[in-house]
């Protein structure tokens, strides 16, 4: 079954930072394009940042230098390093990835950010 399986959220204290891991699992493709969207509570999901293919990476703009979009092909494995994190920054973490001609979600990761 493909699936991406993601990995590495938990409970931090403001002003600490998390890494996590979107990793393709039971595909032979290569993640294509890739992004994490984040859904806090009683919220909409929202864009976070997206990396293509060959390395070149967006992100929302209210997160830029405060987080990174990662990846390693060899490894199949996208990340999102997050620093300096903020209550505000609590909310359900999902990479969303190109396998194929299809396009999969994670399974959610949970971060929360205490103060």
């Amino acid at each position: 079954q493909v699936q991406l399986v993601q990995s590495g959220g938990g409970l931090v204290q403001a002003g600490g930072s998390l890494r996590l891991s979107c990793a393709a699992s039971g595909s032979t493709f290569s993640i294509g394009a890739a992004g994490w969207y984040r859904q806090a509570p009683g919220k909409q999901r929202e864009w976070v940042a997206t990396i293509s293919s060959g390395g070149s990476t967006n992100y929302a703009d209210s997160l830029k230098g405060q987080f990174t979009i990662s990846r390693d092909n060899a490894k199949n494995t996208v990340y999102l390093q997050m620093n300096r994190l903020t209550p505000e920054d609590t909310a359900v973490y999902y990479c969303h990835a190109e396998l194929g001609n299809r396009a999969y979600w994670g399974q959610g990761t949970q971060v929360t950010v205490s103060s």
